[in-house]
């Protein structure tokens, strides 16, 4: 690719990801951290010049776009619930659909309360992030498998100045912190069934662990559930985003908590199931 005006390389970038239907909003993004502006000024000044090096760049980002990575990756970074969060191969990429995790716990906790939240398999660290940033008196704990997720999540916790307030650890789900209580466990486990097909764009370059739970995709959730149990107080809340199809297969799993509720996505799929450990 050759030096060309902003107008030009987006639609040279566009082309070259089609027929995606998302092949000019991707270019559009790659060509706005290349140039360092927003939508706004690429609206105004479309005549604007990349230089070589830009042009280059450019080139590299939409060839890693045309293979399906994901833009997130290439740019390193994920907006989540107004926040922005680093992003690696490490961590599965925050998605719009998890908010409605966040706005779960938000909804059934006191913001004024000294919390203990236990946020089970972090990640990027969004969920522990933005509950330790809304709930300014909560003590959180992120607990991941993977020590490069966690190296993440703390980069994510000093991002946005809540590092003192989240405490990281290593562990198979609860197991590093059995005896440990907590008012609130929330989790984004893994809940895809192996025998799911994906788009490429997940299946070739996000994390296998932080998706696929086994044979049915309730495997982590049957060992999840007992574990918050024990972890949470009387009357604490267990949290957890679901798949698709997987209501039913977590009312029997729930079946010994109180207020078992499954609250839905915006397209009306129950994405959220929510639980209260009985005395």
């Amino acid at each position: 690719m050759t030096a060309l005006a902003g107008r030009e390389a987006l639609e040279v970038g566009a082309r070259r990801l089609a027929p995606s239907p998302h092949a000019r909003r991707d270019a559009e993004l790659l060509l706005m951290r290349v140039l360092g502006h927003d939508r706004a000024w690429l609206l105004t000044h479309p005549d604007a010049s990349l230089n070589l090096a830009q042009s280059q760049q450019f080139e590299s980002w939409i060839e890693r776009r045309a293979r399906h990575e994901p833009v997130q990756y290439i740019l390193g970074e994920q907006e989540f619930y107004g926040l922005s969060f680093r992003v690696t191969p490490d961590v599965l990429i925050p998605r719009p659909e998890t908010e409605h995790l966040v706005e779960a716990v938000l909804q059934r906790v006191p913001a004024e309360r000294r919390l203990r939240i236990c946020d089970v398999g972090t990640g990027s660290g969004a969920i522990a992030v933005v509950l330790a940033h809304a709930l300014p008196q909560a003590e959180l704990t992120a607990l991941d498998h993977s020590c490069a997720a966690l190296a993440v999540a703390e980069e994510n916790a000093e991002r946005h100045g809540v590092t003192g307030r989240i405490r990281f650890v290593e562990s198979d789900l609860l197991a590093a912190v059995r005896g440990e209580r907590f008012d609130v466990v929330v989790s984004n486990p893994p809940y895809v069934a192996d025998s799911e097909t994906l788009e490429p764009q997940v299946r070739d370059y996000e994390p296998h662990g932080a998706l696929f739970a086994g044979a049915t995709g309730l495997e982590v959730y049957r060992r999840l559930i007992p574990e918050a149990r024990e972890a949470l107080d009387t009357g604490g809340w267990l949290i957890m985003e679901i798949g698709h199809g997987q209501r039913e297969g977590l009312a029997g799993l729930l079946a010994d908590w109180d207020a078992v509720d499954f609250l839905p996505d915006l397209q009306g799929i129950p994405r959220v199931a929510t639980a209260r450990r009985r005395s």
